[in-house]
């Protein structure tokens, strides 16, 4: 019986339920990777924003920007306008795929930790020192849970075509207008080898490109340009990044975390045989790292290119380096006992390693630019300052970890114990009464930010609030010392969008308790400030006042955009961003202004 035949008994004697057409890949060529049928309804609970940028700009229409059509499309027309990348093998041979020149390697493994998948990956440095990787992906779905198995990996060994689910792949190399090389995200269909305009890569739905993939890359998901003259969306053209091409989203190439890997004990495909190469792929990760000014540089380092002063420093360069020794590079195979000094020295290594490096660092490490670097974790003073989002974004929202297989391991560990440690020792709740952890998927009021208002209708909006379908909201205390307040009233009040009336000066306290079935949220409390000589009015502001504050003035004293360290994170201008030969805001115009990092 040969391999494939093998694998297949082995799969049926185990129970599996074999995908229809045995296949997990779609025919579409706008849609691929899909690890088996989508869920059934009842099947999915709690998050589903997985793979998604976590703080998406949602449109007037409620659907996300970054996760739409146009956004894939003005992507791909930015980094391959003649579409010369638009199928694999094109893709391919446009990087000197299987040529005589340059050198290239194959690794499989199982990718036990981020996504599941068996993966066969190909790559290759070519003499002008692009670099360019793709991976065949292998899934064997067996019923409807989304789990890693060893099957996996035994697929992408014999390249099993039943269960080749489609192709990821990375360039790095210059723009179309040329200039400093910048990755690029690309998905193929396993059927037509087409490109991908959306994937789903965990069974919870279809994501637009590239968003599944520089959400955990560090790229930015940078709100497209106005419509051109021909009805056109662009993407932005950002400004932190070495490139100055649009496309470039600043996303960053993850190097290869090896011990994590699964591996086969087939003859040319063990941890052993593949040492050699997956080392040379870390060492080519490398070379896609910028290297900060006054940095010692080594034999590794001869390839990176000098950092811009603003832009991400290549901090993920320091984790490489010790998987193989530190300076130099000088062990021959792959070992993780990293921890970055800012850890260590504060005491905080077994947070690092068994809460950080199994669950954040993957993406966080990629994160982050001279302004706002906080995110890379680098730091245990840098994780620390994020306290309130960590809270937030992992036992509120739950859209952290970002990937379904992390977030799964991450609930099913006791890394969410260790995290409430910290978290309780910086203040914050994240138990019951009865000592049980908070888990996302809870009701969770949010009323908005505390403010100062004129007297007259104010909306609110619950719409900040998780996992709610009701809403109550009462006026709890006023200046009068009623209760409910003589002179305030709320109307619609068991909406999203009640509206709150004073007709005296003084502060207001509301209340909103948020429910889901017969699940009630803590009530949550919104302080109103009424001044009735308040000047301007909320309602004639613009987004011209709000920059004439942040850009001038005693902001910018430490906040300067082209001065001394710290920069502000975002930056205003007038810009000409879609080259239609005028600013994108003119004088007057009543329309908001596109950020870009300074």
């Amino acid at each position: 019986m040969n391999f494939k035949r093998l694998l297949a008994c082995a799969i049926a004697s185990a129970g599996s339920i074999l995908l229809a057409s045995c296949g997990g890949g779609g025919g579409d060529s706008s849609a691929d990777v899909r690890p088996g049928p989508p869920p059934a309804p009842g099947e999915i609970t709690g998050p589903k924003s997985f793979l998604l940028f976590p703080n998406p700009q949602v449109q007037a229409d409620g659907t996300v920007q970054t996760d739409s059509a146009a956004y894939t499309q003005a992507y791909y027309e930015a980094i391959d306008p003649a579409n010369a990348r638009d199928t694999l093998t094109k893709w391919k041979a446009v990087n000197g795929f299987d040529s005589g020149t340059g050198t290239q390697v194959t690794v499989v493994f199982g990718d036990t930790r981020d996504l599941g998948y068996g993966r066969r990956m190909m790559a290759r440095q070519n003499p002008d020192g692009t670099l360019a990787f793709f991976v065949e992906n292998y899934a064997v779905r067996a019923g409807p849970n989304y789990v890693y198995s060893s099957f996996n990996l035994d697929a992408a060994v014999v390249r099993d075509a039943n269960y080749f689910i489609g192709v990821n792949a990375i360039e790095f190399s210059p723009g179309p207008a040329g200039g400093a090389s910048f990755p690029k995200w690309y998905n193929f269909n396993s059927k037509t080898g087409q490109r991908a305009m959306a994937v789903d890569l965990d069974g919870r739905g279809l994501k637009a490109m590239p968003g599944p993939c520089i959400s955990c890359h560090g790229g930015r998901g940078d709100a497209l340009t106005p419509k051109d003259a021909n009805g056109k969306q662009l993407f932005n053209l950002v400004r932190n990044g070495a490139s100055l091409a649009r496309g470039d989203v600043q996303g960053h190439m993850h190097a290869f975390d090896v011990d994590t890997f699964g591996f086969s004990t087939a003859p040319g495909f063990t941890r052993a045989d593949q040492e050699a190469a997956l080392k040379t792929m870390n060492k080519w990760i490398l070379c896609t790292y910028p290297l900060p000014a006054g940095v010692p540089a080594f034999a590794e380092d001869a390839c990176r290119r000098a950092a811009n002063a603003s832009e991400w420093q290549g901090s993920a360069a320091e984790a490489i380096k010790a998987f193989y020794g530190g300076n130099g590079m000088p062990n021959a195979s792959f070992s993780d006992s990293y921890v970055p000094e800012g850890w260590a020295s504060a005491g905080q290594t077994t947070l690092y390693q068994t809460v950080v490096g199994q669950s954040c660092r993957t993406c966080h490490l990629l994160r982050g630019s001279v302004g706002n670097s906080d995110l890379d974790f680098s730091t245990f003073a840098k994780f620390r300052s994020n306290a309130d989002r960590i809270k937030a974004h992992v036992f509120d929202r739950g859209n952290m970890p970002l990937a379904k297989l992390v977030f799964d391991n991450f609930w099913g560990s006791d890394r969410p114990n260790k995290l409430a440690t910290f978290l309780e020792a910086e203040g914050y709740t994240v138990r019951d009464s009865s000592g049980a952890l908070l888990q996302p998927g809870r009701p969770i009021a949010d009323p908005g930010p505390d403010r100062t208002v004129t007297q007259g209708a104010t909306s609110l909006s619950a719409g900040g609030s998780l996992y709610s379908t009701t809403y109550a909201w009462s006026i709890v205390s006023g200046p009068d010392g009623a209760v409910p307040p003589v002179n305030a009233t709320l109307a619609s009040a068991n909406t999203t969008s009640p509206v709150f009336s004073a007709t005296a000066n003084g502060t207001y306290i509301v209340r909103l308790v948020a429910s889901n079935g017969s699940t009630q949220s803590d009530p949550a409390q919104l302080t109103l400030v009424v001044n009735s000589a308040l000047t301007p009015v909320p309602s004639a502001l613009r987004f011209a006042d709000v920059k004439n504050v942040i850009q001038t003035g005693a902001c910018t004293n430490c906040h300067n955009p082209v001065g001394a360290l710290p920069r502000p994170p975002l930056f205003y201008t007038n810009e000409d961003r879609n080259g239609d030969g005028r600013r994108e805001i003119e004088p007057g115009e009543d329309r908001r202004m596109l950020p870009h990092q300074a």
